[in-house]
């Protein structure tokens, strides 16, 4: 769940451990001051009255700063911060309730003892399934951290592994290629991890600001943003359901490379498990593309290949991948999952993923059990688009954990198209319900429900304006102009808030302002064009140019449009519900790849007439 909703979802106690430590980061200097400030300089500074919008941004600006504030609580190596993390940070992890909490860290600390007798027993025995040369490795990373560790001791003073020392281990384990999960339960063989009681767990993550806890809905969370900094701490470059993707774009026997280089038991392991089991190892992404794949003695320009290999016909990214090195090539793939990652975009309609979902459960027995499992979620929760939209689960991540069997399984029954990539063929099908979508645009927009109900559409009367704006920012995307969620995240204020920016490139943008109404012909004139000159003004104290604004609406009255045609300051058109659709029906068959928005700079009143006429040429 992102920063912004989960803030506005704890009160204002709940938020303190949070604020202190980013008013502590605040006021030493952070590299990004002068953003803050700006920021903040309409409320005095002080962070307890900036709303939810303006928090979120200034802890972006403030990353690097509050990863340094975690990385100093692992000096504490009784913390147990490392097992901690690599929970939270887990995909579906991002909203826990307490007793889950309790469970998924019982689960845990239980499985690193385990997991630590019989790495200690194999390091002991001469007869170990341990390759001899990771054997050598293993020995080495364990007498580090016990000499680290134990030092203080000579001393009279507290065993602990300091900064520095933690530094030179780090190094150590990427020199030595161990994985997380090896680093873990070999510092664990030297300090034993005891379980503490998930009060005091839940206390002490609240107080470094990693988590929020509603005591009223007894939930833990941790806010997307937040879990991406972790990440990084933990050198784990893209989440799990990224790196599930990569890696079933490998043959079996590549994988089956990967485990028994790690340790990893692969004799009654199938092809998902194995993906699993290397997954929850903890394994470096980079390194595993930089070295762990590869023969001895293979070229750097057939690694290269392998790269673009995977990116071309496995990933199935339309974008070249760029980087002349092998280091700049995976940085890229880092970096473009990065990205995906931060989108608001689902990929898919909502109403899509919805019955995509519901299509799921229905056709395949074990759905619910496997998408739980995997994600290592409650049994109570409920498997629906809005629930795995705030846990940043999107449909392709659904997919993806799917088995191969049951993938063409529910194919076959849909009779979907089976043959290139079974996914993406998965994903266009349910593209309809977009579409769908954008056919009852102007009902939507008149919030219709009785039409929309006789035309399969299911809505609440409170969801209809939001709705329309969706479907708004959907038809002008597929116009070719660039939604900017982001610039409009930059700029937007708790008091005015820009439906729509189209961001022309350079600083020109187009601010669109979306209306649903029930009566015939839109008529409120005057408080509308204050609205709109208010986010005028607010985009050019931005340094935006606004070359022109826009209201789209089922319809406008006749005052309503000559009172705005009077209106010269703000630059305003008004664009029907059904011309914007008839216009997207007319670009569709033009040859135009982006619509030419000096079309929409002549009309008060858009003529879509003109505009089919002029695209058609």
């Amino acid at each position: 769940m992102k920063l912004e909703k989960i803030l506005e979802n704890v009160n204002s106690l709940e938020k303190n451990s949070f604020l202190k430590i980013i008013d502590n980061i605040k006021s030493g200097s952070p590299k990004n001051s002068k953003e803050i400030d700006k920021i903040l300089s309409d409320i005095s500074y002080d962070l307890k009255n900036a709303d939810s919008i303006n928090l979120a941004k200034v802890f972006n600006l403030i990353e690097n700063e509050f990863a340094e504030t975690v990385n100093a609580e692992f000096v504490n190596t009784t913390s147990q911060l490392d097992i901690l993390i690599d929970i939270i940070i887990k995909d579906g992890n991002g909203i826990l309730r307490q007793d889950w909490f309790a469970h998924l860290y019982e689960i845990e600390i239980a499985k690193i003892k385990k997991r630590t007798q019989i790495l200690k027993s194999q390091l002991e025995s001469d007869k170990s399934e341990i390759d001899d040369k990771r054997k050598r490795d293993y020995n080495i990373y364990k007498a580090c951290v016990a000499t680290a560790y134990n030092n203080d001791a000579e001393n009279n003073r507290d065993l602990k592994i300091t900064n520095d020392e933690l530094s030179i281990l780090v190094t150590l384990t990427h020199q030595l290629e161990l994985s997380q999960e090896e680093v873990k339960l070999i510092n664990y063989l030297i300090i034993p991890p005891q379980k503490v009681a998930i009060d005091n767990v839940i206390t002490f993550l609240k107080n470094i600001g990693l988590i929020f806890f509603s005591k009223k809905n007894n939930l833990v969370y941790v806010a997307d943003e937040v879990v991406r900094v972790l990440r990084k701490i933990r050198k784990k470059e893209i989440a799990d359901k990224y790196f599930r993707r990569v890696l079933k774009t490998f043959k079996e026997p590549q994988i089956n490379f990967i485990c028994r280089k790690h340790n990893i038991d692969i004799k009654e392991s199938d092809y998902e498990l194995k993906i699993k089991q290397i997954i929850n190892e903890g394994i470096s992404f980079s390194n595993l593309l930089g070295n762990e794949l590869y023969k001895d003695n293979t070229s750097l320009t057939d690694k290269k290949k392998f790269l673009s290999e995977i990116w071309d016909n496995g990933l199935k990214i339309d974008l070249p991948l760029k980087g002349v090195t092998v280091e700049e090539k995976i940085q890229n793939i880092i970096s473009y999952f990065e990205e995906l990652e931060k989108e608001d975009k689902v990929g898919i309609s909502i109403e899509g993923y919805e019955k995509l979902l519901v299509d799921l459960d229905v056709t395949l027995k074990t759905f619910k059990q496997l998408v739980l499992k995997e994600f290592e979620m409650h049994e109570d929760t409920v498997i629906n688009s809005s629930t795995l939209l705030d846990y940043n689960i999107k449909p392709r991540d659904i997919l993806d954990i799917l088995p191969i069997d049951e993938i063409k399984a529910f194919i076959a029954t849909h009779n979907l198209k089976s043959r290139g990539d079974l996914i993406i063929n998965i994903l266009d099908a349910y593209m309809d319900a977009e579409n769908l979508m954008i056919e009852n645009y102007e009902s939507i927009g008149s919030r219709d429900l009785t039409v929309l109900k006789e035309n399969g559409i299911f809505i609440k009367e409170s969801e209809l304006g939001l709705k329309f704006e969706d479907i708004t920012k959907t038809i002008f995307e597929k116009l070719g102009f660039n939604v900017d969620e982001n610039l409009k995240k930059t700029i937007n204020t708790a008091k005015n808030k820009i439906d729509i920016i189209l961001n022309l490139g350079g600083n020109d943008v187009i601010v669109v302002e979306c209306k649903t109404v029930k009566e015939s012909g839109y008529n409120k004139f005057s408080s509308v064009s204050r609205q709109i000159k208010s986010y005028v003004d607010l985009a050019n104290s931005s340094g935006l140019n606004v070359v022109k604004s826009l209201l789209v609406a089922p319809d406008f009255s006749d005052d309503f449009v000559n009172d705005c045609d009077l209106q010269f300051d703000i630059n305003l058109s008004l664009i029907t519900a059904s011309s914007l659709v008839n216009i997207l029906e007319g670009f569709k068959n033009s040859r135009h790849p982006q619509f030419p928005f000096q079309l929409l700079m002549k009309d008060v009143l858009i003529k879509e007439e003109r505009i089919l006429k002029a695209i058609s040429k």
